[in-house]
């Protein structure tokens, strides 16, 4: 008997998710539903759960309820067609290990942990670190890097393993202006090769010139959708509440009353 897939035409479907810190809901009641081929960005304000939902989507802490489905299979049958790219500030950078020996370490999931890359597998590695501008520094120690450099680094590990969804926990966090556009120019093209590219961002000035699909998240989903319809004055008030005063340059461009204008910046 062929097995029944959930939702085959979804990249990622999240129905009823929710995940508890000592019995405290950190995610409540969580659908979550996103397309192939787009440019899909995660927003809220702090602790509203962002990084949460990316990990319970890929079994890295429990959930108390719910399930999800990638390209219509449970996350354990379709992980080799998932990359993910952690916080930067999760990471032990000092761990003596090179760039090319991290970019390789994306390859582990095919070769399994009791077989060694070999040369082709380097090839990759160096082709991955090639697309995000590092191959010079690909016998650089981690830790001699800056924090840009860091992140495509990351970033050249989840190209490696030519995924169908790419699920990013804040890649532009920290890093310089020219990195930001470099990662963005990549993220675009695999978008536009039909991958889906899944992002927790901080930046709410920059998400209409982004993304295409959004989630706002508030331990409650408080809207999904097309950037253009989620994206309004109205959603922003009800996922941050009292925590901000929206700015000017924010909400100027959003149809629909404006907010008053303030200097405090928005937080992630």
């Amino acid at each position: 008997m062929s097995q029944q897939l959930h939702e085959p035409n979804l990249a990622l479907h999240v129905e009823d998710l929710t995940v508890s810190y000592h019995g405290k809901p950190v995610l409540w009641d969580i659908d979550f539903d996103v397309p192939p081929g787009v440019m899909a960005a995660i927003v809220g304000p702090n602790g509203a759960g962002k990084s949460t939902l990316i990990k319970s989507i890929l079994g890295l802490v429990p959930s108390i309820a719910g399930h999800v489905t990638l390209h219509g299979h449970p996350y354990r049958q379709a992980r080799r067609r998932v990359g993910y790219v952690p916080q930067r500030s999760t990471v032990d950078w000092d761990f003596p290990t090179t760039a090319l020996d991290v970019v390789t370490m994306g390859l582990y999931g095919r070769l399994g942990w009791l077989r060694r890359p070999g040369r082709r597998e380097r090839r990759e590695a160096m082709a991955a670190l090639e697309m995000v501008g590092m191959e010079r520094f690909a016998e650089r120690q981690i830790s001699q890097l800056s924090g840009g450099q860091q992140q495509r680094v990351f970033l050249a590990r989840a190209l490696v393993q030519n995924a169908d969804v790419y699920f990013l926990d804040e890649p532009m966090a920290g890093v310089d202006a020219t990195t930001e556009r470099a990662i963005v120019d990549i993220l675009r093209r695999l978008r536009d090769q039909g991958k889906t590219v899944i992002v927790v961002h901080h930046d709410l000035q920059t998400v209409r010139s982004y993304f295409d699909w959004m989630l706002m998240l508030n331990v409650r989903v408080i809207a999904q959708g097309p950037v253009d319809e989620v994206y309004t004055a109205d959603n922003l008030r009800r996922a941050y509440g009292g925590q901000i005063a929206l700015l000017d340059d924010v909400t100027s461009a959003i149809p629909g009353p404006r907010a008053p204008a303030n200097s405090e910046e928005v937080p992630g």
